[in-house]
């Protein structure tokens, strides 16, 4: 059976390796190639970023009756009510660098609640409604879970701009060499012979 100090160490390296592979994919575009629109429903690369600075400081912050000393950059309720889109682009006056600024200043302030707090420790998610009581390691299982589904729409969108793939960087857990061309001409005739 795994401590719950070991479980906790556990818990935070896929976290923070997951956090490390989201920001990977903005490195080496522009500002605009960053907040372009991928998807029919405007997921952008930049957009992601602040999407996850928003969630880990909602669970990590006021769910354990906890707020971050420097706010700037993050959403509050109300700004959700006018826009429900509110946390998935940068506006105007956001740069690259404040977006990634808050994404850092956000996960050390998670890393310190999730330093100072048991797994057991008690919180409420408001959002959620009459199933709204959790615990630290429910969130930190709930953050890490949503944290790599938005790291893995980061890795489709970033092959789509530029063919750049990899876990942790360029090319780092691909086949060498591989012939993706003609990987995808066999995906392709297996698709078209399956007769659907």
């Amino acid at each position: 059976m795994v401590d719950d100090d070991a479980m906790k160490a556990h818990l935070l390296h896929y976290l923070h390796g997951h956090r490390e592979a989201l920001l990977l994919k903005l490195e080496g575009l522009s500002e605009r190639e960053l907040r372009l629109p991928r998807t029919p429903t405007g997921t952008n690369l930049l957009g992601i970023v602040k999407h996850c600075a928003n969630v880990e400081f909602g669970y990590f912050g006021p769910t354990f009756g906890r707020m971050i000393g420097d706010p700037r950059g993050l959403l509050e309720p109300d700004d959700f009510e006018a826009d429900p889109q509110a946390d998935w682009y940068a506006t105007e006056t956001e740069t690259v660098t404040d977006v990634v600024d808050l994404y850092h200043r956000v996960a050390a302030f998670a890393d310190t609640t999730i330093a100072e707090l048991p797994l057991d420790a008690p919180g409420r998610v408001p959002w959620w409604g009459p199933g709204g009581d959790v615990t630290l390691g429910r969130i930190m299982i709930h953050v890490l879970i949503d944290l790599a589904r938005h790291a893995g729409q980061a890795d489709i969108l970033r092959e789509g701009i530029d063919g750049a793939v990899g876990w942790m960087g360029a090319d780092d857990n691909v086949p060498e060499g591989y012939d993706w061309p003609a990987y995808v001409a066999k995906l392709t005739a297996l698709a078209d012979r399956s007769g659907g």
